[in-house]
């Protein structure tokens, strides 16, 4: 077994680098909220550190030179490419070939030199098969439709596919890889993404547990707690090209499902100390001051190009003509990485609206729903794991902490006029009136009033108003038709899980019936697809039952960890209610329903309580 208990990256000098960059981002943020409450950090952004130290695989001339030659089609191969001699060694390699082409090799010589010094993307791994895999998992007994039963079943044989475990030369020569090393096997996505994601994993994890593939779920959520002990934080993803910024923070949820599905309370509360520190990481270096409320906003800070995207972020930003102005939009493109949602109209500002291109972003100064629903979700669960050991200032103060959190989401993200949450434009000071699948994300992480009686209605008054039921593939992320795969017609799996969960926990039989309809319809669709494909997608499209996505910057993935754990969770949840059977797509007795929450509502309700239909789970 792989055993990596030190930070690792070039050694003593990796672990400077990363204390003296939290240090120097904590220190400065203080200033930034003090001194630009309502704006992103606009200082020079040369001071900034890069991605990681690396010369090979996060900044310098060598990737510079191989990446702008576009000698793959995809930027993220080579930094993927493991080195076969050390990094002093391939540095010293690519200076002499470069004189000896006199500074100017052709793409052919260039691909030839890499190819020799460099090995193919996926060299860090073995193969490797769950060992705590079975084939038929209990939860496959609570899906009554035959059909949708053998598609569950090919659902929990996909995870073989996506298993990933490091050789063990990793731990011993950390400098020739770019993969970040961690003690147990993961689940990663599938097609390009080879390590693990993060946010990512939360959806994984979910499919994993139905699976009752406990040992490998705890083996990740172990590489997590570790990840953080020496970062800080968890990067977007297993890259050290990541390692300056992360992703919704969804380990406190990692946890939680992992504890409730097997009971393991002891390992909540070894785990909560690791946790508050992660959470404590966010609440220092994302928060904003806003209407004398403190929230959140994406945007850890680092130096260069994605990259993973070199290229195409070199290219984009010839637009500026200043250094500075190119720094902040590569900043800007990171923020935007850091959020998962690269790239959408969500994060465009222009003249005060969300038109634009990518040039246009301004994620960092925009207060994102979802991120501070999820962090509301994390300091009640470190409040609640600190209860486990009877740790009671510390439960009592982070029960605190999420009540701050949720009067702020509600004082300053809460539009009454909309009946939903809003992303918070700090430019232009006001809401954005643009529909995001995150503008329900209170619901979905319990932030909000539960005595309110009156917030389903509003809530489904929302949903008619942006007519998010009238997509035959799923309720699109944006209404924007801009080609960024983020925007329309794309449908997310983790959106649909996190709006089908939202809508189910409210105490309102209108909401959980829609709940359960959206949950008909997507199960349908993701089986549609694998009927017809034998694949998983990314993404889908809202245009058509069962039709993949597209857009953005690289072709459609296939796989796929969160869309396997999205619909394997919806499944398991209404297994003995849903069907493949056309004539009861809507969901039967459901079939008729409308988000309208006058008379047909009542009707439904009534109908759901006189044949005994279970609506709670």
């Amino acid at each position: 077994m792989l055993t990596v208990n030190e930070p690792v990256r070039n050694g003593a000098l990796w672990r400077v680098f990363l204390v003296l960059s939290a240090l120097a981002h904590v220190v400065h943020g203080a200033v930034i909220i003090q001194k630009y409450p309502f704006a992103a950090d606009n200082r020079l952004q040369s001071e900034l550190p890069p991605s990681c130290p690396s010369e090979i695989y996060c900044h310098g001339k060598l990737l510079d030179t191989v990446q702008m030659a576009s000698i793959y089609e995809d930027s993220k191969t080579f930094v993927d490419m493991k080195m076969k001699k050390t990094p002093n060694e391939t540095l010293a390699a690519f200076n002499d070939f470069m004189e000896q082409k006199k500074e100017q090799p052709n793409k052919q010589e260039l691909q030839e030199w890499v190819e020799s010094m460099f090995e193919k993307p996926g060299a860090e791994f073995e193969d490797w098969i769950p060992d705590d895999w079975i084939e038929s998992p209990r939860f496959l007994e609570n899906v009554k439709d035959s059909d949708l039963r053998g598609f569950a079943k090919k659902l929990n044989g996909i995870w073989h596919e996506l298993g990933r475990k490091m050789i063990a030369d990793v731990g011993i020569n950390p400098e020739q890889y770019s993969i970040i090393p961690v003690d147990h096997p993961v689940i990663v996505p599938g097609g390009r993404f080879r390590e693990f994601y993060y946010w990512d994993s939360y959806w994984i994890v979910l499919g994993l547990l139905h699976s009752e593939m406990n040992k490998t779920t705890r083996g990740m959520l172990e590489n997590f707690l570790s990840i953080v002990r020496r970062y800080g934080f968890i990067p977007n993803g297993g890259r050290i090209y990541y390692s300056m910024r992360s992703q919704p923070p969804l380990l406190c949820g990692m946890v939680k499902s992992y504890v409730d599905a097997t009971n393991d309370t002891q390992f909540a509360m070894d785990s909560v100390e690791t946790l508050e520190r992660e959470f404590e990481f966010f609440m220092n270096n994302y928060i904003v001051e806003v209407n004398g409320h403190q929230l959140a906003a994406y945007g850890y800070k680092s130096n260069g190009p994605r990259p993973e995207s070199y290229r195409e972020d070199v290219i984009s930003a010839r637009v500026f003509d200043k250094e500075d102005d190119k720094q902040d939009y590569y900043c800007e493109l990171k923020a935007a990485a850091e959020s998962g949602m690269d790239f959408s109209s969500r994060w465009f500002i222009k003249d005060g609206t969300n038109k634009g291109n990518l040039t246009d972003l301004k994620c960092r100064s925009i207060i994102a729903v979802e991120l501070n629903a999820i962090l509301y979700w994390n300091a009640k669960i470190i409040s609640e794991f600190y209860a486990l050991k009877n740790d009671i200032r510390k439960a009592q103060m982070y029960e605190a902490k999420a009540d701050e959190i949720k009067k702020a989401v509600d004082a300053v993200l809460w539009n009454e006029e909309e009946g939903a949450w809003l992303d918070y434009d700090l430019i232009n000071k006001k809401h954005r009136h643009y529909f995001v699948p995150t503008n329900l994300s209170p619901l979905w992480t319990g932030c909000y009033d539960k005595n309110d009686t009156s917030l389903p209605k509003k809530v489904l008054a929302y949903i008619e108003k942006m007519e998010l039921d009238t997509y035959p593939g799923g309720v699109p992320n944006t209404l924007a038709d801009t080609n960024e795969q983020w925007d329309f017609p794309n449908v997310w799996p983790p959106m649909q899980h996190m709006l089908i969960v939202g809508l189910d926990g409210m105490d309102s039989a209108e909401t959980k019936a829609l709940a359960f309809k959206w949950a008909q319809r997507w199960v349908r669709g993701n089986y549609l697809a694998y009927k017809d494909t034998r694949a998983m997608f990314e993404k889908y499209s809202a245009t058509e039952l069962g039709g993949h996505g597209g857009g953005g910057e690289y072709e459609v993935q296939t796989g796929f960890g969160w869309s396997n754990g999205a619909v394997m969770d919806l499944m398991n949840k209404y297994g003995d209610q849903l069907t493949t059977d056309d004539s009861k797509n809507n969901g039967g007795a459901l079939v008729s329903y409308s988000v309208n929450t006058g008379i047909i509502a009542t009707i439904v309700a009534f109908v759901v309580g006189i044949f005994g239909l279970e609506t709670t789970r």
